[in-house]
């Protein structure tokens, strides 16, 4: 089976050059790795549900709870870690917190992430 894989590739297979100039293009390994992370956190429910409503609206802590229903130690913890992947950021008023999401780099690929999703 391998040797047929091999005759196969042979005869579709670019050549060596193309080969090579595919390799100097090639991202390096922490921009793979960065984008690999802010994917990885798409693929959490709950932070996709605020990374939505703050495609809506900037929001403090206690609004999303209350949007979310769930409780504000949660949705600490997400915030925080979507913070630390420049997903949202924050911005102090007084003692209040407010997050939106970090820049609009975010929202389009969340917006095309998303009509991807509702594509039938």
């Amino acid at each position: 089976m391998e040797k047929v894989l091999q005759e196969q590739c042979d005869e579709t297979c670019e050549g060596t050059s193309q080969i090579d100039d595919l390799k100097e293009s090639l991202i390096p390994e922490a921009t793979a790795a960065g984008l690999a992370d802010v994917f990885k956190a798409l693929g959490d429910p709950t932070r996709v549900k605020i990374i939505y409503t703050l495609l809506q609206k900037e929001l403090c802590v206690h609004d999303l709870t209350l949007v979310l229903e769930m409780g504000q130690s949660a949705i600490s913890h997400q915030l925080r870690y979507l913070r630390n992947l420049r997903i949202v950021k924050r911005r102090k008023v007084g003692k209040t917190v407010f997050y939106s999401l970090d820049d609009e780099h975010i929202e389009q690929i969340f917006v095309q992430m998303l009509q991807h999703v509702k594509h039938v």
